[in-house]
């Protein structure tokens, strides 16, 4: 005997998801949803699913006993956006709730018998829970497999990420990406953009550095005491800073001959002079001023412009000149210098502002002269001759030389001449005298007795060298050379010794008495 079939289930009760007027789909998914409580809802009010399983997800054993939907059960139907899919049937648009006693007749039939009607009772065309094809009628292992499914699609909507299973598991991945977007936003706060330029050439970079200090070691730039860092070393760092730095550059500055170093952070020579303060309008300088500076310094030589004064050829030239050289001003001036002329100050030395400079013309002479060569006496003692007595043997003579001299004339004027060559034309003759030893004669007869002492201090002085001033008389008693060597004298009676003048003076008054001294003459007598 074949079981009944099964009671056709009341038609659910179809609530649009945005209110009574929205459209119907028969198509849409479907909510069953318990008040807490209430007979037929889970515990605490947990949803289950439409055919009576446990709470949403876990569907229920192969021998759960099935559990009729409570008096407060809703079952809701609503459509998704859309029109009703080709070859469907509509539903209908009836709306039905669906309440009645705990047990329904189909209820209260025995479980084998419950068992055998849903294996006969026809599958529907459609899952009106799901939508998709029932499996085949009879598969009870099919019936179960829907169910399953059915409930994890509802378990994924009610808890779209996996139930709180996967809510546990997800928090702490959530704890870990929340940790890694702090992270990140805090590493983001922290990155700034700078701008570095470094002696003029700039550049844009990211960096951590909270100062100018962090950044410039970041940077491996190390800074002295003549470098410029702009800000200053310590200054906090804030994204869009710029910081600027220039390192300090040695130059060797020599202005119109005064050197001295400076230290500059210029990186031209135009703006290193301008540092420092010098006006270089006009000056002349040993290297270009757009001359790049390198780190390891340079060595810059100016040449300031000042004014001149030029003495040449009898005139004045006043000019203005940067000059290195006195030279220089001079040529400057157009004045051609010969091969021997010069400047009245070193041509090498520097010409300072208002400086007179003189050209000294100057010419080179020479001049031959021929001039004697002096000849050496040689005396020997002759005993036959009186002392005192002296009688040239040879005569001597002079010999000759003739001598160059150059004679350099400046601005006209001669100055002395300077021997330059020598040469001998004749050799000198020495002249050789013979010098009396033989002692001389006390007295002479008619001559003795008189006060020649007397006579001497009259006509000389008593000076045996004594010599009148016209150069003819000379000797104790004023002997002229021809009477001296008439009496036997030889050569000069002042150069003859006192003892001979006295003799030499005896003889020639026993000769002619005392007319010879007329003044002095006299005095012989007392």
């Amino acid at each position: 005997m074949e079981p009944p079939p099964p009671p056709v289930p009341p038609a659910p009760v179809r609530v649009p998801p945005h209110g009574p007027a929205a459209a119907v789909s028969p198509y849409a998914p479907t909510v069953t949803a318990f008040r807490p409580g209430t007979p037929g809802g889970p515990p605490g009010g947990a949803p289950r699913g439409p055919d009576g399983s446990g709470p949403a997800g876990r569907p229920p054993g192969p021998d759960a006993p099935e559990r009729p939907p409570g008096p407060e059960a809703v079952t809701a139907r609503w459509p998704a956006a859309g029109a009703t899919p080709a070859g469907a049937r509509p539903a209908a648009p009836a709306t039905r709730v669906e309440a009645g006693p705990a047990t329904t007749p189909a209820q209260a039939r025995p479980a084998a018998t419950r068992g055998a009607a849903r294996r006969a009772a026809p599958a529907p065309a459609t899952s009106a829970a799901t939508g998709a094809e029932p499996a085949p009628t009879g598969s009870r292992a099919a019936t179960r497999a829907e169910a399953r499914r059915a409930a994890r699609r509802r378990k994924s909507r009610t808890f779209p990420l996996g139930g709180p299973d996967g809510l546990r598991r997800l928090i702490p991945q959530a704890l870990v990406v929340a940790f890694l977007a702090g992270g990140t936003t805090a590493f983001v706060a922290a990155d700034k953009a700078v701008r570095l330029s470094v002696d003029g050439v700039p550049r844009t970079l990211h960096t951590f550095a909270d100062d100018v200090d962090e950044l410039l070691a970041e940077e491996g730039l190390t800074v002295g005491e003549h470098d410029l860092v702009a800000p200053a070393p310590g200054t906090d760092l804030a994204h869009g800073d710029e910081v600027v730095v220039r390192f300090g550059r040695p130059v060797t500055l020599t202005i119109d001959g005064r050197s001295r170093q400076v230290w500059t952070t210029a990186r031209t020579v135009e703006e290193a002079l301008r540092q420092v303060g010098v006006r270089a309008n006009g000056a002349h300088m040993s290297v270009s001023r757009s001359r790049s500076i390198s780190r390891t310094g340079l060595d810059v030589d100016v040449l300031t412009e000042r004014t001149v004064t030029l003495m040449a050829d009898g005139r004045a030239r006043t000019i203005r000149t940067n000059a290195a050289t006195a030279r220089e001003a001079v040529e400057a001036a157009g004045i051609t210098l010969g091969d021997l002329d010069t400047t009245s100050v070193p041509p090498d030395s520097f010409p300072r502002d208002g400086q007179t400079i003189t050209v000294m013309r100057i010419s080179d002479t020479e001049e031959v002269r021929d001039e004697p060569i002096p000849y050496d006496t040689v005396r020997t003692d002759d005993p036959e001759l009186h002392r005192g007595t002296e009688v040239v043997a040879r005569a001597g003579r002079a010999g000759a030389r003739r001598v160059t001299y150059s004679v350099r004339t400046v601005n006209g004027v001669r100055q002395k001449p300077r021997k330059v060559s020598e040469a001998v034309v004749r050799e000198p003759v020495a002249q050789q005298v013979k010098t009396g030893t033989k002692r001389l004669p006390d007295s002479v007869r008619g001559a003795d007795g008189l006060n020649w002492e007397a006579l001497a201090r009259c006509e000389s002085g008593g000076r045996p060298d004594a010599v009148d001033p016209s150069g003819t008389y000379g000797g104790l008693y004023q002997f002229d050379t021809r009477t001296w060597q008439s009496l036997g004298g030889r050569g000069r009676p002042q150069d003859a010794s006192p003892e001979e003048q006295t003799y030499r003076a005896k003889k020639l008054y026993v000769q002619r008495g005392a007319s010879p001294w007329p003044h002095c003459g006299r005095r012989l007598y007392r």
